[in-house]
């Protein structure tokens, strides 16, 4: 029973020299761009992001949902969570000792002609043979390295931030689908607005055709006259149908990216004049959001692992400690293999000083801690582009504002003018030709409209991307 004390002993006491690493010591980087706050007046708070916020509509938020349980992108960034994870787990484990039980039969079988030539005055001429039998069973560990020196600590700790890393990439490939998945809703509402203005527009140049056709019949229009509203109709009609091919190939991108059939409640028909589509983002803007996003925090992360590395690398030029040993009993009959006085056991250490490796573990550090420099490289470029991005964002906010206000005030204008131009024609003042380039000038700023209405929504769905979704979302990933 001593025995079985001292070896475990032996196993608890070398699993407590695994506390030091000769890690260096980690600093995050200065942020290589200065970032500035920005305020304004009401919205949405910028750590208040999470998508249900951003996105109010309950069939926007509905298809959310779908695409967040079915879309196969995600899910491949999820089962790669899954991998990293394990790999951790596989890493980690070698900072314990395999224990494992065995049992082994060993039968030899050798001539007695051979054990008498080996003994003094042996007989070499003895005939027959001679069986020989060993028993054992116990359980024991080999190869346990004691972690002196922090060698498997630093793997583990660089597997560990490698497991985080892969986590935030997961989180930036749900925001990027929520956001995905958000715009093609948006796209899907801007086809159908616009199949409805150019059927609308379709229906108008058709009444003016009818109406252009029965004056020519009647002498007071004229077949240029005719052929011109002839034109606008079979355009029209055209559209109509470039329109509608465009809206089914976006319900089909957007059913792509849900990775599901579009659920059938789902109504499209009052386009973007569906109320409370998205939320504007209009508050203060921390300045530390950037080093928060999950993109960044990912190159982070990969920057701890590299840093970590080195001091793997660096514990390659000490002395490694292995240790193998077993406990149990052994027996020449199996009968006899657990009976009193049958206890076994072997206890063997070894040291390896590493003396002459050719320079493998000075280029080894080194290339470690090139390694290090080019995930600080990497950490700081994923902050400019952070910066980048939220800053086109803001600064689109505003002009997009303007130009829609003022494109609006050129749909008003051009409906005016096409009232004139349509009533100067009845009264046979004008000629069909005003009355047409009124009713073009309308439809093109009906279209035009509608698509800085897209782009604005769209801003707002890349300022919940850019801003990394919401600091409520990005909450540190759990050790495992």
């Amino acid at each position: 029973m001593q025995y079985r004390h001292r070896l475990a002993a032996v196993v608890v006491g070398t699993m407590s020299f695994s506390g030091c690493t000769l890690e260096p010591k980690y600093v995050r980087p200065e942020a290589p761009v200065a970032i500035p706050e920005h305020k304004v007046v009401s919205g949405i708070a910028a750590e208040k992001l999470g998508w249900r916020a951003i996105f109010p509509d309950p069939q926007l938020q509905q298809l959310i949902v779908l695409a967040l349980a079915e879309n196969r992108d995600l899910r491949v960034a999820a089962l790669n969570v899954e991998a990293a994870q394990a790999r951790y787990r596989i890493q980690r484990a070698e900072l314990f000792p395999t224990i494992a039980a065995s049992a082994t039969e060993q039968a030899e079988r050798l001539p007695v002609s051979v054990l008498s030539a080996s003994l003094p005055g042996g007989n070499a001429s003895a005939q027959g043979s001679i069986v020989f039998r060993s028993y054992t069973a116990g359980i024991g560990f080999t190869n346990f390295e004691l972690d002196f020196f922090g060698r498997i600590r630093s793997l583990d700790h660089a597997d560990l931030q490698q497991y985080f890393s892969v986590e935030e990439n997961r989180r930036s490939a749900q925001i990027a689908l929520v956001a995905e998945v958000a715009n093609a809703y948006l796209t899907v509402l801007m086809d159908q607005t616009l199949l409805e203005i150019t059927r609308q527009t379709q229906r108008n140049q058709g009444d003016s055709y009818q109406l252009t056709r029965k004056m020519f019949e009647g002498g007071t229009a004229t077949e240029l006259a005719l052929r011109q509203a002839e034109s606008t109709v079979d355009t029209a009609r055209a559209n109509s149908a470039q329109y509608a091919r465009a809206l089914a190939q976006d319900r089909d991108a957007l059913q792509l990216l849900l990775g599901a059939p579009i659920p059938p409640g789902i109504d499209f028909s009052a386009g973007l004049d569906r109320p409370d589509v998205v939320s504007e983002v209009e508050e203060a803007i921390p300045s530390d959001v950037l080093v928060k996003r999950p993109d960044v925090l990912a190159a982070e992360h990969l920057l701890k692992a590299a840093n970590a590395d080195i001091g793997a690398a660096r514990a390659a030029f000490f002395p490694a400690i292995e240790l193998t040993g077993s406990l149990g009993s052994a027996s020449t009959e199996l009968s006899g293999l657990f009976k009193h006085g049958s206890l076994a056991w072997t206890f063997a250490p070894q040291v390896t000083v590493p003396l002459f490796a050719g320079g493998a573990n000075r280029a080894n550090l080194r290339a470690v801690k090139v390694t290090r420099d080019i995930a600080v490289a990497q950490y700081e470029k994923a902050i400019q582009v952070a910066f980048r991005e939220v800053a086109d964002a803001l600064a689109a906010r505003g002009y997009l504002d303007e130009q829609l206000a003022a494109q609006q005030a050129v749909v008003s204008a051009s409906q005016d003018a096409y009232h004139l131009a349509q009533m100067r024609f009845r009264g046979g003042v004008d000629n069909y030709l005003s009355e047409l380039d009124a009713q073009r000038s309308l439809y093109e700023a009906q279209q035009q409209v509608q698509v800085v209405r897209l782009q604005r929504f769209e801003n707002f769905v890349t300022l919940y991307k850019t801003l990394g979704g919401g600091l409520l979302e990005n909450t540190a990933p759990e050790v495992p």
